[in-house]
């Protein structure tokens, strides 16, 4: 059911759609932020007519959306906030070394982040960051198809033979069949339960320490980099500027109205601006005078050629939280949650961790040589639910953050909600659950 604060916000739609989109034809839209994020946002503006300059602090593609594991994820339904969450999470403030790791200190954004978390960890708000994350990432999995269909994203060495859940562990394996009733009952999605021999059959680069995994056959993934440099390619041909190394500083405003973007290249006029910073989010909260609790979540990847027994399938072993990504051209390990603030350590033991999960599962674990050790820090916001839509504070000011670990599986639809929101078309999905006036 959509709300009435929603229908309020459909009934701009109801002048006309080609009408709406009028309002952002030859428009100064700037986009804060290079990564998957902003380019979705920045090519479905410069699609119906918008000015569109992209800037950047450092490299465009450069962070978070470069060295992920690559998931284009419908399966990712449900959220970190669920029932049981903060007693493991607790334990790691204990552990020498686990994939979730917490670690102390004298940060009061990160401990109020962290009661935020923990006050949603009951069913009842896991189901409804379920529903907002679901409707997402199945437009997104949707659009990504429509424009690898077209050609628009070029080669980005897309794949469809969905994600492999595995697991060692005999009781983590057999409690999903509850899980998986409840995604069918609540989604509509299923996962295929592959036993140990059926699992062994369909990827012979496993050992038998496996028992079995679940399949979701409707996941996709792709190499991150190649995808940004399509997402670039498209934008210049959309005549997107597009500026690197160019530090957002401030806004000049008048009342509630953004007038111009104060930069380290100088002043930017602008109708309308965009704010997808990933995790440095909290950092605009003074500027955009809103909360915005979004965490950095620091993970890690190790890329390297595609070993000779190679994986046919992405997966997750569950129980150590590591990911493996096959494509035609690399094979990378990746994940792993660290709350560290903005570290900019590359952590050995990070990385160790990678690498132990992979040996333990795999025949041919490693290959030589490596051509990547990569940290990058993901957007989590405290209710594992995005953040998208006008800021409370300004007219013409808009978020696009708090992704967590799904920006990439997420982009196509938050660039299309982006524009219909700004424009005043009929939302394609409810954006209710995304307002950041819910902080």
């Amino acid at each position: 059911m959509v709300s009435a604060s929603i229908a309020s916000e459909k009934s701009l739609a109801s002048r006309g759609d080609v009408a709406s989109v009028d309002r952002v034809k030859q428009k100064r839209i700037v986009v804060v932020g290079g990564g998957v994020i902003g380019s979705a946002c920045a090519h479905a503006l410069a699609s119906q007519g918008g000015r569109v300059v992209v800037i950047d602090r450092g490299t465009f593609g450069s962070a978070c959306s470069h060295g992920n594991c690559g998931y284009v994820s419908p399966s990712h339904i449900l959220p970190l906030c669920r029932p049981g969450a903060i007693l493991s999470s607790l334990k790691t403030l204990f552990s020498r070394n686990s994939a979730f790791k917490i670690r102390a200190r004298l940060d009061w954004r990160m401990w109020s982040w962290f009661l935020k978390f923990a006050l949603r960890c009951n069913h009842a708000n896991m189901l409804e960051a379920g529903h907002a994350r679901h409707a997402l990432l199945d437009s997104s999995r949707k659009l990504y198809q429509a424009m690898i269909d077209s050609g628009q994203l070029g080669d980005c060495e897309w794949e469809q033979v969905g994600l492999m859940f595995v697991h060692s562990e005999r009781k983590h394996y057999d409690e999903f069949v509850e899980t998986n009733q409840m995604l069918n009952e609540e989604f509509g999605v299923n996962f295929q339960k592959l036993d140990q021999a059926e699992l062994l059959r369909r990827e012979p680069a496993l050992k038998d320490v496996v028992c079995g995994a679940w399949l979701f056959e409707g996941d996709a993934h792709l190499r991150p980099h190649l995808l940004m440099q399509s997402w670039r390619r498209l934008l210049e041909e959309n005549e997107v500027e597009i500026r690197e190394q160019c530090e957002f500083y401030d806004l000049e405003k008048v009342g509630g109205q953004v007038q111009a973007v104060q930069t380290s290249q100088g002043r930017i006029e602008a109708d309308q601006v965009i704010f997808a910073t990933g995790a440095w989010s909290r950092m605009m909260q003074r500027v955009l005078k809103t909360r915005i609790p979004v965490e950095p979540g620091k993970g890690y990847s190790i890329t390297m050629p595609r070993p000779e027994i190679c994986p046919q399938h992405p997966m997750i072993f569950e129980d150590h939280h590591v990911g493996i990504t096959p494509t035609a051209g690399a094979y990378r390990i990746g994940s792993t949650m660290e709350f560290a603030g903005y570290d900019t350590t590359l952590r050995e033991d990070r990385l160790q961790l990678l690498t132990d999960a992979a040996r333990f599962y795999l025949h041919d674990p490693v290959c030589e040589p490596i051509v990547e050790r990569w940290y990058g820090w993901r957007p989590m916001s405290c209710d594992e639910m995005p953040l998208i839509g006008r800021v409370p504070q300004f007219e013409n000011a808009w978020l696009a953050t708090g992704h967590s670990m799904l920006g990439l599986s997420m982009a196509t639809a938050t660039g299309k909600l982006v524009s219909e929101l700004m424009t005043g078309q009929t939302p394609h999905i409810d954006p209710h659950p995304y307002r950041p006036s819910r902080f």
